[in-house]
């Protein structure tokens, strides 16, 4: 659930003028890719009939991705890298037309970077329900109207099905590792754990084991704020003219999640009791900096994201449970093969390191046992994102293996 974009994960900072203004004009309907828009560095695969856990239909999908390296004539040097709830397939590169952001994990993976480029193959997609080119609400269904509300109801299990897909057409049988941050993690473990002979590697950074009830309440009161804003209109707002759509409710939510993403610790040292301006907040029309920073970040987060994909992505998390079906998460752990590394952040309140630690005491085989690697730092849950040096250093264990 984290920020999952360069431009958002740096330390958080008072929003200047010149951010003001970079988000003048009204914001558009929704933020999703859409055909006809340049496709930058994407590439597509198609699929057919795709049946859902739960037992609904898509009669046809594809997943965007990108990829960067050589696959060896083995076939052995691939690399899946999973991204968040509002990240896509672009790992690394510029911004530019199609990629309104740049690369939101480039400096570890490249030439010579911890996921070095020149050794594995790697491939980043965007999830199946997101909203950067693979096919999620905002894509139009077979009677050529958005799928919008009508959507099939995911789960992480399904997600990684269609990535199984995926891997199948491109002829990979085995991964030689995938890596995944929150829950790109909660993929990454899905796989290790679903696929445990098609996984010889994982890194599960930032990831719990369940969506607990505390993380599902987070979601839920998210996904109401969505909903509850006029001009989502049930989810049937494609139509809309731009600054019409429901952008209210869908950068609330946003900032709600960023409350989770960063810790105490940052804000308070960052913006103390600041003030946007030179006028008082104190009763006289005013900001706090730390009011004008989030509202700055939730519209940033409209240009950019679709609201129903928000919601099909987020009940997506809240379906998580590697346990599930599978005798609960101890025994379900067991089934790892893979060599895993298990990382947290002491200050992260979304996914708190007792997860992590959970998570590495059911694996057989951890870089470190039965206990996760910690990070210490003031970043909270965007901590895997910002703390690059130190991420760095672990994967590079990871893959020296």
């Amino acid at each position: 659930m984290d920020w999952q974009i360069s431009e958002d994960t740096v330390p958080s900072a008072p929003i200047t003028e010149a951010d003001a203004r970079s988000l003048l004009g009204r914001p558009p309907t929704t933020g999703a890719w859409r055909d006809g828009d340049p496709v930058g560095d994407r590439r597509f695969a198609a699929f057919g009939e795709f049946r859902t856990e739960n037992g609904e239909r898509l009669p046809g999908f594809r997943l965007a991705y990108e990829t960067w390296g050589e696959l060896s004539p083995a076939r052995d040097n691939a690399v899946l890298i999973l991204h968040a709830l509002t990240g896509d397939s672009h790992v690394r590169g510029s911004a530019g037309p199609g990629h309104p952001t740049a690369g939101w994990w480039g400096d570890l993976v490249g030439p010579g970077a911890a996921i070095d480029t020149d050794r594995w193959f790697v491939i980043a997609p965007n999830m199946l329900g997101g909203c950067q080119g693979s096919t999620g609400p905002a894509s139009i269904a077979p009677d050529g109207y958005e799928w919008a509300a009508r959507f099939p109801y995911l789960t992480i299990r399904d997600q990684v099905g269609a990535q199984a897909l995926l891997a199948d057409a491109l002829g990979i049988d085995r991964w030689a590792a995938v890596v995944g941050g929150s829950m790109g993690g909660m993929h990454a473990l899905e796989w290790a754990v679903g696929h445990p002979d098609r996984v010889e590697r994982a890194a599960i950074l930032s990831s719990p084991p369940i969506t607990t009830a505390d993380q599902i309440a987070l979601n839920t009161v998210q996904a109401d704020t969505i909903r509850m804003d006029p001009r989502f209109a049930g989810g049937a707002f494609y139509d809309a003219a731009d600054g019409d759509g429901p952008h209210r409710g869908l950068a609330l939510a946003r900032r709600m999640a960023m409350l989770s993403y960063r810790s105490p610790t940052e804000l308070n040292q960052r913006f103390q009791r600041s003030w946007q301006s030179g006028v008082s907040p104190l009763g006289r029309g005013g900001r706090f900096a730390v009011e004008s920073y989030l509202d700055f970040h939730g519209n940033k987060f409209t240009r950019r994201f679709d609201a129903n994909s928000y919601l099909t992505l987020v009940e997506a998390m809240n379906s998580h449970d590697v346990g599930r079906d599978r005798d609960g998460v101890e025994d379900a752990l067991r089934r790892v093969t893979a060599t895993t590394l298990v990382l947290g952040v002491d200050t992260d309140r979304l996914f708190p390191v007792d997860g992590q630690h959970r998570i590495a005491r059911g694996i057989p085989n951890t870089l470190d046992g039965d206990q996760a690697v910690v990070l210490t730092s003031d970043f909270g849950h965007d901590g895997f994102l910002i703390e690059t040096a130190a991420v760095d250093h672990h994967l590079r264990r990871l893959f020296a293996v």
